[in-house]
């Protein structure tokens, strides 16, 4: 349903029932207490009272007030605020771009190994950030914010956990990976509001993300 709009369904509803309002008005004002009693929109004072419940509820379901207008707006998402598909595609960007250099982070994993026995053995954790991948990343994290943002319920990576598992990703290394995002917000200009939505939907992800604490 659109923001502001009435579902259609209720517009005959209401209109009977203020049609039927100014006319028992009309009729108080005459004088006649046998009309004003008599007189129901439906031909029952129990129908007409279950119809003005049920208006008020929709009212009040849709934010509205007398007259049909809006007592509040309803609240963009985030995923709207933010720019929705475009706006999130440029967060995702500058955010990859920059969190891939920054060698705080190690986002390639180099030199870290998966399993082994007391740093021995095991297999490479490193990540060969090709063309490629790299788009598959982008397209996988700004599903990834969609979902989390209110946006399109798409999202076709892998599960945080098990992407990230035997990675031996640090808090300090997590850190570092927040304050990219938080970089790369403020270079878009994202409102500061916003940025702390964002950021704390980010930092959500850390008990599945991080392993070596």
């Amino acid at each position: 349903m659109k923001k502001g709009i009435m579902n259609t369904s209720f517009r005959p509803l209401l209109f009977a029932w203020i049609l039927g309002a100014a006319l028992q008005s009309g009729c108080r004002s005459g004088g006649d207490e046998t009309t004003e009693k008599e007189f129901h929109t439906s031909g029952s004072r129990e129908a007409d009272q279950r119809a003005e419940q049920r208006v008020s509820k929709e009212q009040q379901l849709h934010g509205e007030g007398e007259g049909g207008k809006k007592e509040k707006e309803v609240r963009a998402t985030l995923y709207e605020r933010l720019g929705s598909e475009a706006g999130v595609r440029k967060i995702v960007d500058d955010f990859v771009d920059r969190v891939m250099a920054d060698p705080r982070v190690n986002w390639v994993r180099k030199d870290v190994k998966r399993g082994g026995v007391l740093g021995a053995g095991g297999t490479s954790a490193e990540w060969k950030p090709t063309p490629e991948k790299v788009e598959a990343l982008k397209i996988h994290l700004a599903q990834f914010i969609a979902v989390a943002t209110g946006g399109p319920s798409q999202y076709e990576g892998v599960q945080m956990a098990k992407v990230h598992s035997g990675m031996k990703i640090t808090n300090p290394e997590f850190d570092a990976s927040i304050g990219d995002l938080k970089a790369s917000l403020d270079a878009l200009k994202v409102p500061s509001e916003e940025q702390k939505e964002l950021l704390s939907v980010f930092e959500s992800t850390r008990p599945q993300t991080v392993e070596k604490r």
